[in-house]
């Protein structure tokens, strides 16, 4: 009879782990319950103004003379009004779901949202993943919002306020 060879038995571990890994440890590898800062800029939503979705019906990059932190994150603001606004009612202007997608949230899951793929939907900012994501989401609103906030808690996209 031949031997268990050792390379067979060092894969099959790993294979083990690598699996337990990906089963167990969902939760530990959720996102995290806050606003997560662009890597490049350090600033929520990439640098850009939450409070320019509502007002000029565009993305618009801050300036960094306008900062305020709030939610976990470092934002910035195009003007000393936005600013103002923000700070009144951040949740008004802040991206539903912390910013994930609002589509891959519907369907169970956390994906990071694109701040150049939106949509206002019931009054609030909802990033997408896609273009498609969007348009899917959009088709079937209400029914996929309220998906959306079902699975968000879950997933961790749920800010800390």
């Amino acid at each position: 009879m031949k031997s268990w060879p050792e390379k067979k038995t060092w894969m099959c571990l790993s294979l083990v782990l690598t699996l337990h890994l990906c089963v167990f440890a969902g939760e530990s590898l959720a996102r995290p319950q806050v606003f997560v800062p662009d890597t490049i800029s350090g600033y929520a939503i990439g640098g850009h103004d939450p409070v320019g979705y509502f007002v000029d019906n565009r993305p618009r990059q801050g300036d960094r003379r306008f900062e305020y932190e709030w939610g976990g994150a470092e934002w910035i603001f195009v003007n000393e009004g936005n600013l103002a606004a923000f700070q009144r009612d951040p949740e008004a202007y802040a991206p539903l779901f912390a910013g994930c997608g609002g589509y891959a949230l519907s369907e169970g899951f956390a994906a990071a949202g694109n701040p150049f793929i939106y949509a206002i939907v019931e009054g609030k900012l909802v990033f997408f993943h896609s273009v498609v994501n969007r348009f899917l989401f959009l088709v079937n609103g209400t029914q996929l919002m309220k998906a959306a906030e079902e699975n968000a808690e879950k997933v961790g996209c749920v800010p800390e306020l």
